[in-house]
């Protein structure tokens, strides 16, 4: 049976584990046999047809609507397309569901405290002392999903137990085996 393309839109902010999540995620869904797998990050994305965009929310629902159009393309060929994006819009995520195949948004959750304890980069330490604009989630909103398919909470729960409870989602909505 031929199995139909889907989009797992994986939000929240910078240093959720979105992208760890959707690297496991990939693994996964090879190790069960689907042929298709694609993944969208925001550093592979921003580096290559994004790169002519900055930090604006102009720019930042830009560089949501052309990543949902890829996802797009990619779900409706059955292609499995792991999207990892803070995508800190409500507006934008709801724009990018419609241009998908079967859009599942997975709301990565993980409280303030546990983020800026991960950030090995210093980036939440740099924009709380003012030295990164627009940082989302200190000086820029982050809308958090009013309704995602899913909830992982990544401060209490390992890679490996978030990508458990997509595949039983995706297990029980027959878009895997």
């Amino acid at each position: 049976m031929e199995r139909a393309g889907y989009v797992i839109w994986l939000t929240g902010l910078s240093g959720s584990g979105k992208t760890t999540i959707a690297i496991n995620l990939e693994q996964e869904l090879h190790n069960r046999g689907v042929p298709f797998v694609q993944r969208l990050d925001g550093d592979m994305v921003r580096s290559g047809i994004c790169r002519d965009l900055g930090f604006s929310k102009e720019d930042r629902d830009e560089n949501i609507r052309r990543v949902g159009y890829i996802a797009g393309l990619l779900s409706a060929n059955g292609v499995a397309t792991l999207v990892s994006f803070i995508s800190p819009y409500r507006e934008a995520r709801d724009a990018a569901r419609e241009c998908c195949h079967n859009f599942i948004e997975v709301y990565v959750k993980c409280d303030f405290d546990t983020l800026v304890k991960r950030d090995v980069k210093g980036l939440y330490r740099q924009a709380l002392d003012g030295k990164i604009p627009q940082f989302t989630g200190v000086s820029d909103p982050y809308e958090e999903p009013l309704h995602p398919e899913l909830v992982v909470d990544s401060a209490g729960q390992t890679p490996e137990e978030s990508v458990r409870c997509i595949t039983a989602y995706l297990e029980e909505k027959k878009l895997i085996g």
